[in-house]
């Protein structure tokens, strides 16, 4: 079975899921919200069914974005294609 990024990159730091989720959950939250508007606007992309993106759907988002300008070899460390 594929591990999820996630457990993957909380492995790499030590850290469980859930806390990995967290400091993904800040960082959306940060940048959400940040002063900048050019930065603000770039998160507001981020397609989301509540207010705000959760974890996965920026990872769908990142993902997608990273395919649509074929650099997937950004991703080939963390899934198993």
């Amino acid at each position: 079975m594929q591990e999820h990024i996630f457990e993957r990159m909380a492995r790499e730091r030590n850290i469980s899921v859930e806390e990995m989720r967290a400091i993904i959950s800040d960082r959306i939250e940060k940048g959400w919200n940040d002063k900048d508007p050019v930065k603000r606007e770039q998160w507001r992309k981020i397609p989301c069914a509540g207010d705000i993106p959760t974890p996965d759907e920026w990872l769908r988002y990142a993902i997608g974005r990273i395919k649509n300008n074929s650099q997937e070899d950004l991703l080939r460390r963390y899934l198993n294609w």
